[in-house]
């Protein structure tokens, strides 16, 4: 069954929600509540049109991600790597701190931070706070060619995964304090490339749910990296390895002194 062209135009839905009482927030029974929030799943559930209108969704979604993580490179080209650096920051709601300065930046309004940024072009770029940002692979690639970073925080960011840790080599001479806390696709492989950052000296790998044996990957990350402090993980969080399964696991021992019949599903209890 198809949904009705009615629905598929934006501006029109509201109005045919508050004039249905069926889809109405006053009416009782189950549709009630459904312009809280939950008219999308309620229409999803109905009409099988609306599979391709939410793929869509998401692969705008996705480009949107795309697309601000490589805008970036025209600022480059007019401005150098430092500016472009901060500036993609600053677009992703972030903070920068330039060198020789004691407070961050974060002027998020876009003309006035382009025109601000202008007085720090002979400082280079020292810290850069990119929490809760859509910063992927890609965008990581505005950083690569800066000289003198010694913060970057990644926290909360649901892009960042292992591909991205692969990319921080570069700064193996220079950095000095990473944050990784809530970044939820985050392996223990990809925690494996950071042993590139020799002059790292704090590392925050709190709240990873994609690392197991988290009391296993701290010790690792601190022979891996004897000079720095790793915090946000405990020796006895998740210590223990898998256990390797026997011959005799997942069997049911005879008893004994009786014949023993296994149980099968049609059998009895």
């Amino acid at each position: 069954m198809a949904a009705p062209r009615t629905l598929w135009h934006g501006r029109r839905l509201p109005s045919l929600l508050h004039a249905c009482r069926r889809y109405s927030s006053r009416s009782t029974g189950p549709a009630t509540g459904l312009l809280k929030g939950q008219i999308l799943p309620y229409l999803y559930n109905r009409f099988y049109d609306l599979e391709a209108f939410i793929d869509f969704g998401m692969k705008l979604k996705s480009w949107k991600v795309e697309a601000k993580n490589n805008h970036y490179l025209k600022i480059q080209k007019k401005y150098g790597n430092e500016m472009a650096a901060a500036a993609f920051a600053l677009m992703l709601k972030g903070g920068v701190r330039f060198q020789g300065q004691t407070e961050w930046y974060r002027e998020h309004n876009i003309k006035r931070y382009r025109v601000d940024l202008a007085r720090y072009l002979r400082f280079p770029l020292e810290a850069i706070d990119f929490s809760d940002s859509i910063i992927n692979y890609d965008g990581l690639g505005c950083l690569v060619h800066l000289k003198a970073l010694k913060h970057l925080n990644l926290s909360r960011c649901p892009n960042v995964d292992d591909w991205c840790l692969s990319r921080l080599h570069v700064f193996g001479d220079t950095l000095e304090e990473l944050s990784l806390a809530g970044c939820p696709r985050i392996t223990e492989r990809g925690l494996g490339c950071l042993h590139h950052l020799e002059s790292l000296r704090r590392l925050d790998v709190s709240d990873l749910p994609s690392v197991p044996y988290k009391g296993l990957v701290r010790i690792l990350l601190e022979e891996m990296l004897p000079q720095c402090e790793v915090v946000g993980i405990h020796y006895d969080e998740e210590l223990a390895l898998p256990t390797e399964p026997n011959a005799h696991q997942g069997q049911i021992e005879e008893p004994q002194g009786a014949a023993y019949i296994p149980k099968t599903r049609e059998s009895p209890a």
